[in-house]
């Protein structure tokens, strides 16, 4: 009798404690993957120059070289200017659209590979 005694109290508690400790098991297993998953996402965003601190969030600009700048802008510039045409501006440089006998021949972009003549003949 005493022990049917014992095990109606203690049968409820045991339950509970099982049943906690699933809870607990899986709780942890949530939160390790979710750890897990900020970690990975937190390397992810730290490649591509964006960090996260505890004042907020710092984008890292990718750092380019002058001489690169200076290149592409070239580029663009003697693009747009091959590409212009100013009506109201007759020149017999720079008027495109008037026929001549001596064609002028478009401006090329500057290229670091091949020195122009006129520098090497200053060099030297």
């Amino acid at each position: 009798m005493m022990l049917t005694n014992i095990t109606s109290k203690l049968l409820p508690v045991i339950v509970l404690l099982v049943v906690l400790a699933g809870f607990a098991f899986v709780a942890y297993h949530i939160f390790l993957a979710a750890a897990q998953i900020g970690h990975a996402a937190n390397d992810k965003m730290q490649s591509k120059n964006v960090v996260f601190t505890k004042d907020g969030v710092k984008v890292g600009v990718k750092e380019i070289k002058n001489e690169n700048y200076v290149d592409k802008t070239q580029g663009i510039l003697v693009k747009a200017w091959n590409l212009s045409s100013w009506p109201g501006y007759k020149s017999r440089l720079w008027n495109k659209e008037a026929p001549e006998h001596g064609k002028v021949e478009s401006r090329k972009p500057h290229s670091r590979a091949s020195p122009s003549p006129s520098i090497d003949s200053k060099t030297k």
